[in-house]
């Protein structure tokens, strides 16, 4: 049993954040979201937030004037994650996970985050659509998204969808309704790098303490093949947008 839950909290222990982002492209992006003090920030299929809690952050929780956050997910565990990182900041009192569908949720907010989370809504153009009626006038969404970097195979297609377009695809979908793009950059290399060593590590590092425990093999065969399907396929081929979008 003490394995298995090793195993469970391994999965995303290596992880800052569940996409492709370093320090300083992070920074960049809460920057141009330009979260004001006494803002309402939202973050719809936010897993443990750790994008929601510093864009909070950036806002300011001191003073009669507090920005406040909602993270919204259906992982229990990554919620929880993000209930313990709020209280390790002070945030716990500005910052609320609750858990729901990103694609039901109502209630408006100043700025909304929704990173790799168009799937919740059945796709880019039904998220961007479904988007406009969370944000107050005048906000901003962080949009983050998925697109072809080169022609994939028909395999890595089938991996991510037939939905998957190009980046001026997808910059003119945002456009086709009704969004500007106030700021847009793409993940580089060494974040692709990062992500799926970070997303493999946690559970690499629980093979090599338990290598003879009954779940060792599905797990080696899982790591394994999802570090051929990156380097062999998608490595270079996938990228990721981040669009900081207004109406």
């Amino acid at each position: 049993m003490q394995s298995t839950d090793d195993l469970a909290r391994s999965r995303y222990a290596r992880m800052r954040w569940n996409t492709p982002l370093s320090e300083e492209h992070a920074a960049l992006l809460v920057q141009r979201l330009d979260v004001r003090p006494g803002s309402r920030v939202l973050d719809l299929g936010c897993g443990w937030g750790e994008l929601l809690l510093r864009a909070v952050a950036a806002g300011g929780v001191a003073g009669p004037v507090a920005t406040r956050g909602v993270g919204v997910d259906t992982d229990d565990a990554a919620l929880a994650r993000g209930r313990r990182l709020a209280a390790s900041r002070s945030l716990n009192r500005h910052v609320a996970f609750v858990m729901g569908e990103a694609a039901t949720w109502q209630e408006p907010a100043d700025r909304v985050l929704s990173i790799g989370a168009a799937h919740a809504f059945g796709g880019t153009d039904a998220a961007l659509d479904a988007l406009t009626t969370v944000l107050r006038p005048g906000g901003r969404l962080l949009f983050g998204a998925a697109f072809w970097e080169r022609s994939p195979t028909t395999e890595v297609e089938q991996i991510f969808g037939a939905e998957t377009t190009d980046l001026p695809g997808l910059v003119e979908a945002a456009r086709e309704h009704g969004w500007r793009v106030l700021h847009m950059s793409t993940a580089d290399q060494r974040e692709w790098d990062d992500f799926e060593s970070t997303w493999l590590a946690g559970r690499q590092e629980w093979l090599l303490r338990h290598p003879t425990d009954h779940r060792a093999a599905e797990i080696r065969a899982e790591l394994d093949d999802r570090l051929r399907q990156y380097v062999g396929g998608y490595r270079g081929v996938l990228g990721l947008a981040y669009l900081v979008l207004g109406r």
